[in-house]
């Protein structure tokens, strides 16, 4: 994604520009998504197949074309190798259909959903979601400026720069591009602490603002698909399950205690801690990943760690997985803090 000349806008404080970000609010809007990651996984031998899905989100580049109106229709189509993945939604009816496998499976909605992630591709292509996710971890330990101007997707935008001010994270800085107009994301670059190239960059190459049409969010099934219908399961409660509670209680998943996920840490040194985790006994993709790690022990046990420029993961003897945007050393710390 390039950006052109960066335009002439007047001046805005980055309190001020935050603020905008934060109430904005549009009723629909579509356009072209694309993204490039690079976390700096190692490479596999002879991953293919349905096995090149396992780092199909967290490497190369990826374009999509997007369409959302009002919080329950949307549509995403990813577009990769002569193939499209499509999740699409009206309310009523979900979709999701891959071109490669000529398979399209019909989710019948109940009028209060539990809202499972049917699909990783809403929230991956979606530069608001990615953005608020950023947004959301603003503490103390952040320091927020504006940095500039620049074009995305042809419309003029601020740059709202997150720099973590600890150095126990990976994440060297997170830029937003915000829209001068709608004060809406148009794009998110993610920057390392080391190298020069963004981890990952989500934005916009082209958007419109006007609200799609409501046939956007039907979908028919090409001739010779394989339809498989299912209904999803109402909610027990309003409540979306696996939210944080707003008194800082763990949240609903439906799992006992000894299986939920827990974070230790705060801010940029947050770390996500699973339990019961089965490590692989074949050459898997994750297996052979395991096979390149370094086996490390301290209090907390002994176990495996893998590390890139962007993500850290212990797994341990025990089947703990601690997972974060941290520096290895950071992730034992974490570890020997957690209770077992």
């Amino acid at each position: 994604m390039v950006a052109d000349a960066s335009p002439d806008l007047p001046g805005i404080t980055a309190q001020d520009l935050l603020a905008k970000v934060q109430t904005a609010k549009v009723d629909g809007l579509s356009g072209m998504v694309t993204s490039s990651t690079d976390l700096g996984l190692p490479a596999i031998p002879g991953l293919g197949g349905d096995s090149s899905k396992f780092t199909d989100l967290l490497t190369g580049k990826h374009t999509a074309r997007v369409a959302f109106a009002g919080p329950d229709k949307a549509r995403v189509s990813v577009i990769d190798d002569m193939a499209e993945r499509t999740l699409t939604t009206d309310g009523k009816t979900a979709w999701v259909y891959d071109s490669s496998k000529r398979e399209a499976t019909k989710l019948a909605l109940p009028a209060h959903p539990a809202k499972p992630e049917v699909a990783p591709e809403k929230q991956t292509y979606d530069p608001q979601a990615v953005a608020k996710q950023f947004l959301g971890a603003i503490d103390p330990s952040t320091k927020v400026e504006v940095s500039g101007t620049e074009k995305v997707a042809g419309r003029d935008a601020y740059k709202l720069r997150l720099v973590p001010k600890t150095d126990k994270t990976t994440v060297g800085s997170v830029t937003l591009a915000i829209d001068s107009k709608t004060w809406v994301p148009l794009q998110v670059t993610v920057m390392p602490r080391t190298g020069k190239d963004p981890a990952v960059q989500l934005g916009f190459s082209a958007v419109s603002f006007d609200v799609p049409a409501a046939s956007t969010f039907a979908f028919t099934p090409p001739k010779g698909v394989k339809v498989t219908e299912e209904k999803l399961p109402a909610a027990r409660h309003t409540e979306p399950k696996g939210l944080p509670k707003p008194n800082g209680t763990k949240p609903d998943t439906g799992k006992s205690d000894a299986d939920k996920p827990t974070v230790v840490g705060k801010g940029w040194e947050s770390v996500v801690v699973l339990r019961g985790a089965k490590l692989p006994a074949d050459a898997g993709p994750l297996g052979q990943l395991l096979a390149k790690a370094r086996t490390v022990q301290g209090t907390w046990g002994s176990g495996k760690i893998l590390t890139t420029k962007m993500v850290s993961a212990l797994i341990t003897d025990d089947g703990r997985v601690f997972i974060g945007l941290v520096s290895p050393d950071t992730l034992q710390a974490a570890a020997a803090k957690a209770p077992r």
